[in-house]
Order: C-alpha cells, then sequence, then structure tokens
C-alpha cells in the first residue's frame, strides 16, 4: 500500500481532484519514490507536508525494516523538536470535538501559527486502519496553509490515543509547526493517555448530557488544566452557562491538575467562534505560568521517562507472542481458561514461563 495514501484519499473527497499518487479507475497506480533515510530528514526539516506524512507512516507502521528506519530518523530530528506546545483534547461523544479543533485551529492560523492536528480515528472493524472521519470533517481547517490534518487509527488503544502518537508529535515539531493538538476518542473514563504526552491537557464537554461529573468521569476532569463547555450558543447558552457555574463549583473542591495553576470552566460556541480567542488566550496563561514554575520542564522529563517504559512494555508484550513457543501452547490455555478448567493467574504464569 503506498505511503499515506490515506491522506490523498481525503484530500480527494474535499476537494474534488485526484491526488498524483492515486490513479483512476481501472489504471495501476504508479509506485511512489522508494525514500531513504536524507529524504525523509531532509523533507521534514523543509517543512515539506507529503515528506511529513510519509514519515508519520513510516514510524506508524509495524514492520520490522519499517521500525528500524523510523528510529533513526527520529533520533535525526530529535535536536529540532521540542519547542511546540503539545495539546491535549478530549471529551464525551458529541462534544464537538473536530467542530471546536477547527474553529480553535483556524484561529491559530489567523494569528500566523503552524496548526499540526493528530486526530485518532476509531480504527475500521473491517481494515484496522482509519476511517478518515476527522479529515473530511475538518474541510475549513484543512484548506489553511499553516495547518496539517493527520487522521491515525487507534488500533483499539487503551485511552483513545494510538502507540505511536508520540513519535508523530515529534515529527510535527522538527517540521516545524508551532502547535500540536492531539484530538483523542471519546471513550469516556479511559481517556486518560493523552495526558502523559501533552504539556496542556483541555477537557471538552456540553451542557444537557445528564449530570456533568458523571458524563466524563470525575477521573478525567482532575486531569484537565481546562474545562470547555462548548455549543454554548441559541436556546442552549442558558444551559451552558449553568453548566459552566456548576463545573466552576466542582473545581473548588479538586486539586489542580497543575502545580501553580488553577482550572477554569470557560464557554465557547464553536458553530460562531464566540469564545475560541479567550481559549487560546487561557492556553498562553498556561504555558507563561507553567514555564515560570519549572512545570513545563518537569512534565517533558517525566513524559519522555514514562515513554522509556511503555515502549519497554510494548517491545516486551511483542516479544512474547511472537514466541514459538507461546503460538503453539496460546489456544489451548485459552480455551481452558474459557471453559473455566484454569485459573487465569495460573494460565498466564504457565505461559510466561514459555
Amino acid at each position: 500500500m503506498p505511503e499515506d495514501a490515506g491522506a490523498g484519499f481525503a484530500t480527494w473527497i474535499l476537494e474534488g481532484t485526484r491526488p498524483s499518487g492515486i490513479a483512476p479507475p481501472n489504471q495501476a497506480a504508479p509506485r511512489r519514490r522508494t525514500l531513504s533515510l536524507d529524504d525523509y530528514a531532509a523533507g521534514v526539516l523543509a517543512h515539506d507536508p507529503s515528506v511529513l506524512g510519509r514519515a508519520i507512516t513510516l514510524v506508524e507502521s509495524n514492520a520490522a525494516a519499517h521500525q528500524a528506519l523510523a528510529q533513526q530518523l527520529l533520533t535525526r530530528l530529535l535536536p529540532h523538536t521540542g519547542r511546540a506546545q503539545r495539546i491535549g483534547i478530549t471529551g464525551i461523544p458529541g462534544a464537538g470535538k473536530s467542530t471546536f479543533i477547527e474553529a480553535f485551529g483556524c484561529e491559530l492560523t489567523r494569528r500566523g501559527l503552524k496548526v499540526a492536528v493528530l486526530a485518532i480515528d476509531p480504527s475500521s472493524s473491517v481494515s484496522g486502519g482509519s476511517i478518515l472521519g476527522d479529515k473530511v470533517r475538518m474541510e475549513k481547517l484543512s484548506r489553511q496553509p499553516g495547518a496539517f490534518i493527520r487522521p491515525s487509527p487507534s488500533g483499539g488503544s487503551l485511552g483513545g490515543v494510538t502507540r505511536k502518537t508520540r513519535e508523530a508529535i515529534l515529527v510535527c515539531e522538527a517540521a516545524g509547526y508551532d502547535v500540536i493538538v492531539v484530538e483523542t476518542v471519546g471513550v469516556g473514563q479511559n481517556e486518560v493517555a493523552v495526558r502523559a504526552m501533552v504539556d496542556y491537557f483541555l477537557v471538552l464537554m456540553i451542557a444537557g448530557a445528564g449530570d456533568e461529573v458523571q458524563g466524563i468521569k470525575k477521573g478525567v476532569i482532575e486531569l484537565a488544566d481546562t474545562l470547555v463547555i462548548n455549543k454554548a450558543d441559541g436556546d442552549n447558552l442558558p444551559r451552558a452557562t449553568a453548566a459552566q457555574a456548576e463545573m466552576k463549583r466542582v473545581l473548588h473542591y479538586l486539586h489542580p491538575a497543575t502545580h501553580g495553576w488553577t482550572t477554569d470552566a470557560l464557554l465557547v460556541s464553536s458553530l460562531t467562534g464566540a469564545g475560541v480567542p479567550g481559549v487560546w488566550e487561557e492556553t498562553q496563561e498556561f504555558f507563561r505560568t507553567a514555564r515560570q514554575t519549572g512545570e513545563l520542564e518537569r512534565r517533558r522529563r517525566a513524559q519522555a521517562v514514562e515513554w522509556m517504559h511503555a515502549l519497554i512494555g510494548e517491545s516486551l508484550r511483542t516479544r512474547f507472542y511472537a514466541s514459538p513457543a507461546v503460538k503453539l501452547k496460546l489456544p489451548q490455555i485459552e480455551l481452558a481458561v474459557a471453559n473455566g478448567e484454569k485459573p487465569a493467574l495460573a494460565a498466564a504464569m504457565e505461559l510466561l514461563g514459555q
């Protein structure tokens, strides 16, 4: 499959044009030139969106050869990373995350900033790939010259964050983007993995979705640096204002997610744009405070170590299931556990002994 073919197909849908890498029906697509390590590095550092997309495809690949090349690329790009603001955005399904991110991203591009959006799409149950929904939904933002939108499949990852998101963040930073936005699959209380890879965590909520605290779970609210009540417009404005007041009362009793920072609840209408500039001003105030207190540097150092441990765990899991002895015994042990013939712990220890 050609690298970054999905991104090209989404652009085709949006613009009604056929990308050069996608052939018309009944005609074989020409093979794209294989890029070397130097090609990848030079293209990313030159802010080439096409090479950037292919570089992210490379780091997302599970092929051993691709993984080796990806690590070499990341090592070369590492000195050019770390200067962007990393923002994570989560929220309950239906909160309007994509609409908000589009309005937020357009506000930033109007200010002359370059914005990369890593939209973690639910994986297709058929192909396992991204369904490309966010790229299609963010049509206006995708047309901004300073914006880059990359949908990636979640792969069923706990927390709704693809395991390669950290590497994608670094590649986008090396490409010169000022703000990296990570949008996660809205799946509720497990939506916390993004906290471990961003500087600033924004939780999007709406009024009228039941009990506001239970709607997104207290554990996620405790991790938020800012709460945003979306869809504060029209007949919904009074309900949104009431929800904001309620969340301010809740936040008063919660321990702040970031040392030296007080989490606030803001009102926004992604439809009209009202309140969106205020969210950016709040974001900048957070970064000023976090730099002054040293919290930003401490958070990034801790994230780097946590990332290392996550990669160790991933590598051990991959090697375990790749073991011929484990592959041989796994089906029968799974059947024994399913039938209640063997305790799960004893089964796990037996497999680990292989």
